[in-house]
């Protein structure tokens, strides 16, 4: 069958596959399988009752989920079959965003997962303006449950109905408005069209390499991001049997249960991975603790295709056998791909991993670009170590005078919803203005180098990529986040979050004191010292106009919950630099 809608996702894989494990959520410790019939069967059912509630072409639904899960893919479909738009919305986010968006988007009904999301819905609903119900996945007391839909729409006697909705509903009608979490100001309300996400599952998913029907995959990147969502459908189109990890804390169990072949990942997730590795390592005694970091070594300079000579691959072989292998077990054993996006993702991760035959294909877009521009893939020789790979088929990337990434196809977003001025800032002559800096080699592999809106220059006329800079920084295992600062000034500095856990590691290995609390261990002269090693030893990856003069620790843990990231993990920078305005004119007040 042609896909040309996103509900025409479930129903392509019943052609092909009727899989018995389409979507599998755990419920009270057991994991419950749906079937690609029951998939479809659920979602006829919902959109049943939406036509009973009298849902109409164009209305807006929201799902607000803490977990991925079986319920949001089954709304999913159910919602866009009736010509309505699914808006899904960041748990995270605070309940002032979560009126501006509901009322912004004039959401009729709001599907939330649990008690601590409807709270915050609770709290707020006497001002949402156009909301009729809220309805949960879990079972919650003085709230409607999901099932009361399922079981309004077993009356079969309107599916002529459905079906009626669903012709009528065009490749290139509206499906979804995803609000950005943003940086500053009120979210932005990007609409994506039908045609803007199948075309970019079509014409991505050959980049990622799946045996059909027989994968398994693990969900746990949010999927009200269009990364992990467009994944998803992917999936879908490969009869990829989805598990849905129970939470980000619960995700070492659940991959070992799960057994995954394949997941996405952001790079801060494959950071603390890689950390917690390495922190094992240390704790190795003679031999054992040689051969595990030999292999390290080596893992750190792997280049893909053999390139390295045969001595290396000899020695490869050796390491995979005796080390690797055993991270890989660690990852459940048949992880064979991982999927990277969101974020820079360090060159020496993806040597380490690609060596240990977990390799992580890297990408590139923007939720506005639905979302992917390009892709590294194995196959091909289309695997480039810090490079996001090259432009997928149907797109159109080209690099302005100024070095920003250009992007024309049919996966650029409708525009901004309500807001035409933001959306012709962005949208030129057929191209979407990414706000990236990159450029293409000459084998077509794209590069990024930092964002446009976040350089900076000093008062010296150099300029600063600071994205580029705080990803060699992380590389320290005392660094947990930085941010690079010094717009105007002399020169670059920075605001550093350590990672508490490792100084306390450290501190135990030393037999050291550095004090109980993050405000004790900031202050503490043997860590600030210690720190200004690991600056001293990374800045010598760069021109001295961008090394980092000066520091300031911050004893904050930054989170989302705390207003420092967004819920994909980036720097809030204007938030981060309010928060530690008075560290800002600690640093610059005496240079």
């Amino acid at each position: 069958m042609n896909i040309t809608r996103l509900f025409d996702f479930p129903y392509y894989q019943l052609e092909k596959n009727n899989i018995p494990a389409a979507l599998v959520t755990k419920y009270n410790g057991e994991w419950i399988k749906t079937s690609t019939q029951e998939y479809i069967d659920k979602a006829n059912a919902i959109s049943r009752a939406l036509l009973q509630l009298g849902v109409q072409k164009n209305d807006k639904i929201a799902i607000i989920s803490s977990n991925n899960r079986t319920e949001w893919n089954i709304m999913d479909i159910g919602v866009l079959q009736v010509g309505a738009q699914n808006v899904p919305i960041y748990p995270t986010i605070s309940e002032i965003d979560y009126e501006y968006i509901l009322n912004h988007c004039e959401a009729k009904y709001c599907f939330v997962s649990d008690e601590e999301v409807l709270r915050k819905v609770n709290r707020i609903k006497n001002n949402l303006s156009f909301l009729k119900e809220v309805y949960s996945f879990n079972t919650i007391e003085n709230c409607k449950n999901w099932k009361e839909l399922l079981e309004l729409g077993k009356d079969t006697s309107n599916q002529n109905d459905v079906e009626d909705r669903k012709n009528q509903v065009s490749s290139e009608d509206l499906a979804t408005i995803i609000y950005t979490s943003g940086t500053t100001g009120r979210p932005k309300g990007v609409m994506l069209s039908h045609r803007n996400i199948v075309s970019n599952v079509l014409d991505s998913s050959p980049r990622i390499p799946f045996d059909e029907g027989t994968s398994v995959a693990l969900s746990f990147l949010p999927i009200c991001h269009i990364f992990e969502r467009v994944i998803l459908y992917i999936y879908q189109y490969y009869s990829v049997s989805i598990y849905f990890a129970e939470s980000i804390e619960k995700l070492s169990d659940n991959i070992k249960e799960v057994k995954p072949t394949v997941f996405s990942v952001v790079p801060r997730l494959l950071e603390k991975v890689y950390d917690k590795i390495y922190a094992k390592g240390t704790e190795l005694t003679g031999i054992k603790k040689k051969l595990f970091f030999w292999a390290i070594d080596l893992g750190l300079r792997y280049e893909p295709y053999g390139a390295n000579g045969f001595w290396y691959e000899t020695q490869l072989k050796v390491a995979r056998k005796l080390i690797f292998s055993k991270w890989k077990e660690g990852l459940g054993g048949n992880l064979n791909v991982m999927v990277s996006g969101s974020a820079a993702l360090q060159t020496r991760l993806t040597r380490i991993f690609a060596a240990a035959e977990m390799p992580v294909m890297e990408g590139y877009g923007l939720t506005e670009t639905s979302p992917v521009i390009s892709v590294n893939c194995y196959k091909n020789g289309g695997f480039r170590i810090g490079a996001v790979g090259k432009v997928i088929q149907n797109v159109e990337v080209k690099i302005a005078t100024d070095g920003e990434i250009l992007c024309k196809g049919p996966n650029v977003m409708m525009g901004y919803y309500k807001d035409e001025i933001l959306t012709n800032e962005v949208l030129k002559d057929g191209y979407f203005l990414t706000g990236d800096i990159g450029k293409i080699d000459s084998d077509g592999f794209l590069k990024i180098t930092d964002r446009k809106k976040e350089m900076f220059k000093t008062s010296g006329g150099k300029y600063i990529a600071p994205q580029m800079i705080e990803n060699i920084m992380k590389q320290s295992r005392f660094i947990e986040q930085i941010m690079v600062i010094g717009d105007g000034e002399k020169m670059p500095a920075a605001f550093i979050q350590p990672s508490f856990d490792f100084i306390r590691e450290w501190e135990k290995l030393h037999g050291l004191e550095v004090g109980k609390t993050n405000e004790e261990i900031i202050s503490n002269p043997k860590v600030i010292a210690r720190i200004q090693e690991e600056i001293n030893f990374l800045n010598e990856k760069f021109g001295n106009w961008e090394k980092i003069k000066r520091f300031e620790l911050t004893p904050e843990v930054w989170s989302i919950d705390s207003g420092h990231l967004t819920p994909t993990l980036k720097l809030k920078r204007k938030i981060v630099m309010e928060k530690y305005k008075n560290l800002y004119s600690k640093i610059y007040s005496s240079t």
